[in-house]
């Protein structure tokens, strides 16, 4: 980009955010906040008070839930897992596990089909 054609982006970028301060100038609830804050500052100053103190005064354990949540943030843990009891109708042997991947379990699904020991789940 030329310098004149990023001067002129600039200028038309600064012509913008006037027209944006000149509508805020206008705005009057941008004026009471101003209003309010002005007569804050003076109230703090005129009791030798600052911000920290007023907020002390109204919350006064504001500052320690902050400080706790930055220092030791809980950690989500997952769900436990369901137990699984899977009976073999032709050897009435059972098998419980919490996963898929139980030795015998695997042979069986091996031997019988996922779909045909998954029927044998009895919980």
């Amino acid at each position: 980009m030329s310098r004149l054609a990023e001067f002129r982006k600039l200028e038309q970028q600064l012509a913008q955010h006037l027209a944006e301060l000149e509508s805020l100038k206008n705005d009057s609830g941008l004026q009471k906040e101003i209003e309010f804050e002005t007569k804050l500052r003076a109230l703090l100053g005129e009791y030798s008070f600052s911000l920290k103190d007023v907020i002390n005064i109204l919350d006064p354990n504001a500052g320690r839930r902050t400080q706790a949540q930055a220092v030791a943030p809980v950690k989500a843990q997952r769900k436990a897992r369901d137990m699984k009891v899977y009976k073999n109708p032709h050897t009435g042997e059972l098998v419980e596990t919490k996963g898929g991947n139980h030795k015998l379990l695997k042979q069986w699904k091996a031997e019988h089909g996922a779909d045909t020991v998954e029927s044998w789940r009895s919980h």
